[in-house]
């Protein structure tokens, strides 16, 4: 019997686990489709896959190269581990067999990626010895390097980043590949939503200028995991036709998928068991089977203190500490790849990440998955779940469920999950703020030609704008560059800000590096008094160098983690769209946001009970953004306002509050995002609406469509709170539902219920 399945039977076995099991689903083994290599790919190419052991292609890797062979950009949408890599790998080798000149650019959405599938199509390379130059482009490569790159490589491995920061602006340096550029292969791209997605469509409309002024048309071929709209985004982000490959040919293992919700233990209060001591038990469990398993989390905090509990977890067990790593962002490069090495060979036998480690990364043949608290969307879900099971043994997922709200709703809606398609995938190109931007980085490395068109409506009065503030020049029907800023400089593709904090550890009175923060985290994560953990290790930052972006920390031993809070304010600058439905008013635009860290809290380890505050002292910070509001009309308040004075049950204050809690973690069963990406906001009379309003708004500058898409689903959103409420068994409210009862009070789940009754009659 597999180990998995032995294991699987023992938890069977513990009524205590097995009655709390929402879903147990058996996803049984599937053989492979195949089709033959087709006629035109080099017999050369052909011979040393055979060599390989592949002697016939998956029957979606053959519709794929039908497809690309006709000239079609293409989207393949298969599991993990499915060959998809072989889709782009194949016509790219044989076009540059055919024509030496070929040139092909590689995007991966992390350094990670590209390392790994640099390995992969190097080792086809090297067998197939005709002298194909591969490359990775990125900012570890050395500068000696980089100019033999730029003149003789072949295929051009990178990531959007460096595409938009090393590559774009220096394109004359590049004349070889942009002049012969035939095919442009943008792998995961699922990843690519929100504001990320919507700063590459924007890289995107700067390569293909510079191609055009170079001469070459280059065909697209997308990959992606499961989403609703691979297609539609696909377009979004390349501004072409594309066709879509969901075929899935490829083998694969039996798969166990498990929902657990840790019981209640206070059902007064609807506290349940820590999602986190939980999760710990489950993965010491198969720890002691020698398992395998991989730990998802959906922050860093919570990677961290998983990690240090896996790691006393098995000191008090005797076993070397090491067996157990963290992974997250902020590790410094060095780190995650002994880590990845450490999974691929089997020294490390468990991994608690965040969903850094949800890409392709080959990390070896994990055979078990746990999820600590649902990642925010199926697709992601299913994503992290594939990560084990790689081979034709059964696998096991497990997802376990915190207390928050959207977790409550999924692991108590299993069908929801099982048996809906995934997430939209939701990008907004034409931002205003992100679009000038790469205006401006289009206009430094080509001049804009009067009648040009950059995928928008907008151009010329952006051009005029930069003309107006003095960045262009208008000569001859031309738009020329005027000013000596360096405008990929000004940009971060991933976060509002290009700043990173660096902590330095102080504690052998040598300065050392340990990883890094991006500015808009340090108010929760670096401020002074912090507990910082890292790789299990506590350290306490005593100093923070705002103005010269460095954290000093020191290694401590202490027996609790901080938790910053906040408080935000909010004024409304636009109002772009209104609707007026039965007792509500619902409406999206633009606004201001104020965000102020005035605290933190200490929560002890394993009991997690608050010992303690500490004070904040940071500048506030401001954002523009969009945001989806809804406000009570002026009968329905009236006669709340009567009822608050007449009925015991009723307070608009708690009832809003709760809404809001409610609306925040549903949007992302509807909308494409993850659960931090929209923020919400209640006011008992708003100073805008004059009315009582819930704001829930884009958590990045300029917004990137959450709330638009909010405001056209408004009633599913609606629906689906009354359910999440009316389904929930706690008596007045719970972290499950509305929140727990000491932050939105004993009237905060009848009073929500109320609101929504009145809104949906």
């Amino acid at each position: 019997m597999p180990l998995v399945e032995k294991v699987l039977n023992e938890i069977k076995k513990y009524n205590k686990v097995s009655s709390c099991l929402t879903a147990w689903e058996h996803i049984p083994a599937k053989p492979a489709v195949y089709e033959g290599f087709p006629e035109w790919i080099e017999d050369k190419l052909v011979y040393i896959l055979r060599e390989k052991g592949i002697t016939k292609l998956y029957s979606h890797q053959a519709s794929a190269l039908r497809l690309i062979k006709e000239g079609k950009n293409v989207v393949v949408v298969t599991p993990t581990a499915s060959g998809k890599t072989l889709c782009y790998n194949l016509p790219v080798l044989d076009s540059i067999l055919k024509d030496k000149n070929s040139r092909a650019i590689y995007l991966f959405p992390t350094k990670a990626l590209s390392q790994d599938q640099l390995t992969e199509l190097y080792q086809l390379v090297s067998a197939l010895d005709e002298g194909i130059k591969t490359y990775t482009y990125d900012g570890d490569t050395p500068s000696s390097a980089r100019q033999a790159i730029r003149k003789q490589g072949h295929i051009v491995i990178t990531n959007p980043d460096m595409l938009h920061l090393g590559i774009l602006p220096h394109h004359t340096k590049w004349l070889e590949l942009f002049r012969n550029l035939k095919y442009v292969v943008i792998d995961e791209i699922h990843i690519y939503r929100g504001v990320f997605g919507s700063h590459v469509a924007n890289v995107i409309r700067r390569l293909k200028r510079i191609c055009k002024f170079y001469g070459s048309n280059p065909q697209f071929i997308c990959c992606s995991a499961t989403i609703a709209n691979p297609r539609e985004l696909s377009q979004k982000i390349v501004g072409e036709e594309f066709v879509l490959v969901d075929n899935n040919g490829a083998p694969q293992g039996e798969k166990q998928f498990l929902f657990y919700n840790p019981p209640v233990i206070n059902k007064e209060l609807g506290i349940r068991k820590s999602l986190v001591k939980e999760v710990a038990r489950f993965v010491a469990y198969f720890l002691n089977y020698d398992v395998q398993t991989i730990v998802f989390a959906r922050s860093r905090l919570t990677t961290e203190v998983l990690t240090s509990y896996m790691k006393d977890f098995l000191t008090k067990t005797g076993r070397s500490k090491d067996v157990v790593r963290g992974y997250r962002g902020g590790y410094l490069p060095d780190l995650r790849r002994e880590i990845e090495k450490g999974l691929k060979n089997g020294e490390i036998k468990g991994v608690v990440s965040t969903n850094a480690l949800e890409l392709g990364i080959d990390i070896g043949q994990l055979d078990a998955c746990f999820m600590a608290g649902y990642p925010g969307t199926i697709s992601s879900t299913w994503q992290q779940a594939g990560r084990a099971g790689r081979r034709a043994d059964t696998s096991i997922a497990m997802l376990v469920a915190s207390s928050n709200p959207l977790d409550q709703f999924v692991i108590n809606h299993p069908h929801y999950f099982f048996g809906e398609s995934p997430e939209s995938a939701v990008i907004d190109p034409d931002n205003l703020s992100i679009l000038i931007s790469h205006i401006r980085c289009a206009s430094f490395e080509l001049p804009f030609e009067e009648g040009e068109d950059f995928g928008t409506k907008k151009l010329r009065e952006i051009l005029e704008y930069l003309e107006k503030k003095g960045v262009l020049h208008f000569v001859e029907k031309k738009w020329y560059w005027m000013s000596e800023v360096y405008p990929t400089d000004e940009i971060s593709l991933r976060s509002a800000s290009v700043d990173n904090f660096v902590i330095i550890d102080t504690t052998d009175q040598q300065e050392q590096v340990i990883g890094e923060v991006d500015k808009a985290s340090v108010p929760t994560l670096i401020y002074e008094g912090a507990i910082y953990l890292h790789e299990g290790e506590q350290y306490a930052i005593q100093k923070l160098d705002y103005q010269n972006q460095k954290a000093y920390a020191k290694r401590v031993k202490v027996n609790y983690y901080t938790d910053a809070q906040t408080e935000t304010n909010i004024k409304v600058l636009e109002e772009f769209e209104r609707a007026e439905e039965l007792n509500m008013e619902h409406a999206y635009g633009e606004v201001k946001i104020t965000t102020h860290t005035t605290c933190y809290k200490k929560i002890k380890f394993y009991t997690h009970e608050n010992i303690g505050f500490g004070e904040i002292s940071l500048p506030p910070e401001e954002m523009h953004t969009t945001a989806y509001w809804l406000s009570l009309s002026r009968d329905i308040s009236g006669l709340l306002e009567r009822q608050e004075s007449e009925v015991t049950s009723f307070n608009i204050s708690s009832g809003l509050l709760a809404l809001a809690n409610v609306l925040i973690n549903v949007a992302p069963i509807y909308v494409m995002c993850d659960p931090q990406d929209v923020r919400a906001v209640s006011e008992v009379r708003s100073i805008f609406t004059g009315k009582p309003t819930i704001y829930i708004y884009d958590n990045y500058p300029g917004g990137v469509g959450f709330s638009e898409k909010m405001f056209e689903l408004r009633r599913d959103l609606l629906q689906a709170a009354l359910e999440l409420i009316q389904g929930c068994g706690c008596e007045k409210g719970c972290p499950s539902c509305v929140g727990p009862i000491d932050e939105v009070g004993i009237k905060g789940k009848e009073s929500a219920l109320i609101i929504l009754r009145e809104a949906l009659n």
